[in-house]
């Protein structure tokens, strides 16, 4: 006799939990059709759909016009705008007559010849010794009889301005570690073809670069005391004081927590240090900006040496401070011109405005003795400069994620509007029901500190239904990763959220653009993420919005993205239900070395095992897809296999998607729509359309 229904569901309840298996009210549930799949492939489209958006000036020559494409409903027009009217006017299809210079650069063995400024001599090398010759004529001057293959002069010779002093650097060379690349399936041929890659990783032997300066009057060259510089990650020459009287260098320690800016005297050889920055957690040399002014006797430079990144302004004379020119709890972005003349700066900085969102980066100005601090770009959001050559005027284009683009031309004298060339009109995106993404904050982990970030709506979003959540993670302390200007579509996250997902995207503590103290959360510590911070943020999302159900969480990422995608399923599996993990580098003494040193220190330590998804592999609860290429070069492909083997040995289930071929630029058809069935399959518990 068949069971009645209410027994049934009591039996395919208690079967699912013992399979581990999350069962929802069927009021909340959703039909996941082909029709949504279609609807999510599209969605990229939507971009087309977006009038009158961001301008692209490009200004013509000297002078103040400029022209551009504005994508209209009727087709793309384009228009001339003379600045000093602020008149506009539609001209037939421009050619862009810039070109970017794209030069090559130059190796460390370059047989190039390098002319002197006076014209009178080259220099090169031969047989890993430097040489010079009168330019024309006969008679080598060897200069050095000590280079090897080993222990060679670089051909990256820079002259002094007056043609009397040559500095290069001496290389002392390693053998750096090579990664091979199997290309299982290659279209030239039926075998497969073995791949080799320079591949330097933590903790390996890396190559010493010390400077070296020449005298062409005594034909010899000066000693220089550089046996301190030697515990190097980079060491590179910057470039010659304008009167010939020394040449500068950067060298950055090795494990990334001592900057210096060096200065060498050009005849006696001295050396002395201008900066010399120092942490107790890490320098992000990526960060540092150095803009030498009154030819090298004084100096602007980028620092975070009081908490947050401001500019200072440093005698060179004496490596001496003449004072902090920004302050505050916020931080420059970056310099993006100095006028001497006027004694101004112009940069980017973010936070200043605290009713907004911290990363909103806008453009300022200031006097060089930290006065006038004037705001050239006012308005909520984040803006793009482009100023025309001269500097008189610039396009100003802001936007936010829940704000479309509005294209201003300004006066840079005070600011001030000439015109509104632009101002978007999504109205075709709303009345197709476009759902405009939210920018949300909550409190961190210290329950003080703001946690920005993004939340997407399906297009058919109902409040009264209840969502999984998805988060789209990039944990990368290099940087912030969650967009603040505007986009109609993005990418996989709306192929996800036309599915019937709301998706997420947060930079949690360990990122960059905020205090030091906030990026310092990542410091050997690596597997953090911001983990805390997101959980939070979400939970918090889901207060305020009942129809985001926090029992069915998943995460995705790419790279560093992957690592954290599947860290989510060892260290916070109480939260986080199903991961997709693109190419991830999931033990960082595996991947590149600058990343990972960088953040993680030198020499390798414990810390590298305790944010290992390889060491930790057998903490795994929860549903996993591993997707990664044989063909990557950017993260080594075995890190992926050497966390399957782990989780082998732990008797872990988990899905494997590993592509023949590819490498780690991993956004094809394919791997999207097993990544979309994946999420369908461990959140809706459905089973998804069949494939076409």
């Amino acid at each position: 006799m068949p069971l009645k229904e209410n027994t049934m569901k009591k039996y395919r309840l208690i079967i699912a939990l013992a399979a581990g298996v999350y069962i929802f009210p069927s009021g909340n549930s959703q039909n996941i059709t082909k029709a949504d799949y279609q609807r999510a492939d599209s969605v990229m489209k939507r971009n087309e759909k977006v009038y009158h958006s961001y301008v692209r000036p490009h200004w013509i020559d000297n002078t103040h016009e400029f022209w551009y494409i504005n994508h209209e409903k009727t087709g793309n027009v384009y228009y001339i705008v003379n600045a000093d009217t602020g008149k506009k006017r539609k001209v037939e299809k421009q050619q862009d007559e810039s070109t970017i210079q794209r030069r090559l650069p130059r190796t460390h063995r370059d047989t190039t010849k390098v002319i002197s400024p006076d014209k009178q001599w080259e220099a090169f090398i031969r047989d890993n010794n430097l040489y010079v010759r009168p330019v024309g004529a006969p008679g080598e001057i060897i200069f050095s009889y000590d280079g090897t293959a080993r222990s060679y002069y670089s051909s990256q010779i820079v002259w002094s301005p007056d043609s009397r002093k040559l500095a290069t650097l001496r290389i002392h060379d390693v053998e750096e570690r090579r990664i091979p690349l199997l290309q299982s399936s290659p279209d030239t041929q039926l075998q497969p073809i073995l791949h080799w890659r320079d591949y330097a990783k933590p903790g390996d032997p890396l190559p010493v670069h010390l400077p070296v300066l020449f005298d062409m009057q005594t034909r010899k060259q000066i000693p220089l005391a550089t046996q301190a510089y030697k515990e190097q990650f980079q060491l590179y020459i910057s470039g010659w004081r304008k009167d010939s009287r020394a040449f500068t260098f950067e060298y950055n320690q090795r494990g990334h927590q001592r900057y210096v800016v060096g200065e060498v005297d050009a005849n006696s050889g001295a050396i002395r240090h201008i900066v010399d920055e120092q942490s107790s957690t890490f320098i992000y040399y990526n960060n540092l900006q150095r803009i030498d002014l009154q030819d090298g006797r004084q100096m602007l430079w980028l620092s975070e040496r009081d908490g947050w990144k401001h500019i200072y302004h440093i005698d060179m004379t004496d490596g001496q401070e003449i004072r902090q020119i920004t302050r505050g709890e916020w931080v420059v972005r970056s310099i993006e011109h100095v006028d001497e003349s006027a004694a101004q700066i112009y940069f980017y900085a973010s936070g200043i405005n605290h009713d907004e969102d911290p990363y909103n980066r806008h453009l300022y100005r200031i006097n060089l003795d930290g006065s006038g601090m004037t705001d050239l770009t006012p308005g909520n959001a984040t803006h793009e400069v482009t100023f025309s050559k001269d500097r008189k005027y610039y396009t100003d284009v802001y936007s936010r994620p829940d704000l479309p683009p509005v294209s201003l031309l300004r006066r840079t004298s005070d600011a001030s509007q000439v015109v509104e060339l632009e101002r978007s009109d999504i109205s075709e995106l709303l009345s197709d029901g476009y759902q405009p993404i939210e920018v949300f904050r909550a409190k961190g982990r210290d329950n003080q500190t703001d946690i920005w970030g993004n939340i997407h709506r399906p297009t058919n979003f109902d409040s009264s239904k209840t969502y999984p959540v998805i988060e789209f993670i990039y944990a990368g302390p290099h940087d912030s990763h969650v967009d603040k200007t505007f986009k109609a579509a993005h990418h996989l996250v709306s192929k996800l959220v036309e599915l019937g997902f709301i998706v997420v995207s947060i930079d949690g503590m360990g990122t960059s653009n905020r205090s030091k103290a906030f990026h310092d959360v990542c410091w050997k510590n690596i597997k953090d993420a911001g983990f805390p911070d997101r959980k939070q943020w979400i939970r918090e999302a889901a207060r305020k919005y009942t129809y985001i159900d926090t029992t069915r969480v998943g995460i995705y990422g790419w790279s560093a993205g992957g690592q954290n995608a599947m860290a989510a399923l060892l260290f916070h599996n109480e939260f986080y239900k199903a991961a997709v993990s693109f190419c991830g580098c999931h033990d960082n003494r595996m991947d590149k070395i600058w990343w990972n040193e960088q953040w993680m220190g030198y020499p390798t330590d414990s810390s590298y095992i305790a944010s290992s998804n390889v060491a930790n592999a057998f903490r795994l609860k929860g549903s996993l897809l591993l997707i990664n290429g044989e063909l990557d070069d950017n993260v080594d492909p075995a890190s992926t296999l050497q966390v399957i083997n782990a989780l082998v040995k732990a008797n872990k289930s988990f899905e494997q998607l590993y592509l023949p071929s590819r490498g780690h630029s991993l956004g094809g058809p394919y791997e999207i729509h097993k990544l979309q069935d994946f999420f369908v399959r461990k959140l809706w518990m459905q089973e998804p359309p069949e494939w076409e």
